[in-house]
């Protein structure tokens, strides 16, 4: 009887300790899933965090314009363009060209500036500037002001807007606004040194002074001797 007794009891115990052993090897496991479940969950907030942060960032450094287009486009008014639109942009916002417009006047290639105001004439409009003028004229009589308001996406012409024009009327070409064969027209300037005016221009930014020019690369006190007189900012 006391051998049974004995007997029955050692295996009670040792199923009660398998028990056991299975219920703090079942609770190590479930913490270990849980603590890599909510890690996993930290570095996914994380990204999101860091994502939106970067949006925000990216948003915030960009610069926007605003412009307003009148005439012959479907829908005329005020609109929100990024830095470095162009005209054509403008123009496919407001949606489109109507079935009269005429564009023959207008640089749709040109880059937009804030406030800048934008006029897409008719077809009639613009036969009304050929009447009396040859095509050079026409072009600057279009960019003249029309009831009172300056079309400044017309094609620029030295006579008509001296504000934003790269070459003058004084016939200086303008270091921070001539384009590549502006520039080119300057003497000793060939293509390779007019590309590296425009692109220390647009890294360094706009020239401050003429003198500045000088520590473009190539330009030295010998040719800006020579095109001091020809040249402004």
């Amino acid at each position: 009887m006391t051998f049974t007794y004995r007997h029955k009891k050692q295996i009670i115990l040792c199923i009660l300790g398998l028990v056991l052993l299975l219920v703090v090897a079942s609770i190590f496991i479930y913490k270990n899933f849980t603590a890599k479940d909510k890690k996993d969950e930290n570095i996914v907030l994380n990204t999101k965090k860091d994502i939106k942060k970067d949006e925000e960032e990216e948003k915030t450094s960009d610069v926007y314009y605003q412009v307003d287009i009148k005439g012959e486009v479907i829908n005329p008014g005020i609109y929100t363009v990024k830095e470095g639109s162009r005209v054509i942009d403008v123009i496919r916002l407001a949606g489109d060209l109507t079935e009269v417009a005429d564009t023959s006047v207008l640089n749709l290639s040109k880059k937009v500036k804030d406030e800048m105001v934008i006029i897409v004439y008719s077809f009639d409009e613009v036969e009304s500037f050929t009447e009396t003028k040859e095509q050079e004229e026409i072009e600057q009589e279009a960019c003249k002001n029309q009831n009172g308001i300056e079309n400044d996406a017309c094609i620029e012409d030295s006579t008509n807007d001296t504000s934003s024009s790269s070459v003058v009327i004084s016939g200086k070409i303008s270091l921070n606004t001539a384009t590549l064969d502006e520039l080119m027209m300057l003497p000793g300037i060939g293509e390779a040194k007019a590309e590296a005016i425009i692109k220390y221009r647009e890294e360094v930014g706009a020239f401050q002074n003429i003198e500045e020019l000088k520590e473009v690369n190539g330009i030295g006190d010998a040719i800006f001797d020579d095109i001091k007189e020809s040249i402004t900012i």
